[in-house]
């Protein structure tokens, strides 16, 4: 009985998060005693798919045919793949929102997501999550004799195991009623998702022509830029930059929110940030209550003494 675990790639490459999926199942799997087989969507180059085998992957299964968006066939062909495993794992990213509750009712399986811990019993399926927009962990016993498992970004170490993976082609062919007409692609050069450190800002910048010294302050850092709703919804940044419960919900190590209040919505999306830093002009934003670190002042005057400091330390 395989561990099942769908390894999602961007533009024929993994990304972090799917490394952290992989790295779950492959401790999932010491635990049970038993393989790992992995399942790719869409044309990802053996070379991508052989480093799998870097991270506790025994075999790979490729459906370079099946589009990762066309959630209702990539479920389909999960299920047709499945045999007799009883576990799968995914990375509680977006496309595997759309297709682990699909692939769920196929293989009437118990559902878990935003899971941050291992099973610490080999005989009972017992998980820690996320609950309550990040607020409380729940601990949650699978008593399905079938489980997903979703992993959230950022919770789970990526854990090299040195080794080598079998790759077979399936050829199926299928689409499903699902069509995507177009995306919208983030124009930041780290994943917003699986950044490390994220700055974000808000209406406190005026405008959208003074995001340049927040780029250029996430660059300094080798971070993620992020805003909040109201700047998106004004066009100042692009949707795919928002982050809050409406928006992205993300898990850095640093968090920075420049000129944000600090609404309960926009709190809910990055209260799981293991650090958090609030610049603001008013002493009573909200944010101030839920930062570890609180600078009281005007984003023009803090930002670029920031950058200078910055500067000298590179």
């Amino acid at each position: 009985m395989s561990i099942l675990v769908y390894t999602e790639s961007w533009n024929g490459s993994f990304r972090k998060s799917t490394f952290e999926a992989v790295s779950y199942a492959s401790e999932t799997a010491k635990l049970l005693s038993t393989d790992v087989v992995a399942i790719s969507l869409g044309n990802v180059p053996n070379e991508e798919l052989e480093k799998l085998g870097n991270y506790g992957v025994n075999k790979v299964i490729s459906c370079e045919k099946i589009n990762k968006e066309d959630a209702e066939s990539a479920a389909e062909i999960m299920h047709n793949l499945i045999n007799d495993s009883n576990i799968f794992i995914f990375s509680n990213t977006y496309s595997a929102k759309m297709i682990a509750p699909r692939l769920s009712i196929k293989m009437k399986a118990g559902l878990i997501t935003n899971i941050i811990s291992l099973s610490e019993d080999s005989s009972l399926l017992k998980v820690k999550r996320k609950a309550f927009s990040s607020k409380a962990i729940e601990t949650v016993v699978v008593k399905s004799e079938k489980a997903i498992l979703s992993i959230a970004p950022n919770s789970f170490k990526v854990i090299e195991n040195s080794g080598m993976c079998e790759i077979t082609k399936n050829d199926t062919i299928k689409t499903g009623r699902i069509t995507v007409e177009g995306q919208e692609t983030s124009s930041g050069k780290i994943s917003l998702s699986e950044a490390e450190i994220v700055v974000s800002a808000g209406r406190g910048l005026k405008g959208p022509e003074n995001w340049t010294m927040i780029e250029e302050l996430a660059d300094l850092l080798g971070a993620a830029t992020a805003c909040s709703k109201p700047v998106s919804d004004i066009g100042w940044r692009p949707h795919s930059e928002h982050v809050g419960q409406t928006g992205k919900v993300v898990a850095p190590n640093l968090y920075i929110a420049i000129g944000i209040s600090g609404a309960i919505q926009h709190l809910a999306g990055v209260n799981s940030s293991k650090i958090m830093v609030a610049i603001n002009t008013d002493p009573e934003a909200p944010f101030f209550k839920a930062a570890n670190y609180g600078i009281v002042g005007d984003a023009f005057d803090v930002i670029p003494k920031m950058i200078e400091e910055l500067k000298k330390t590179k």
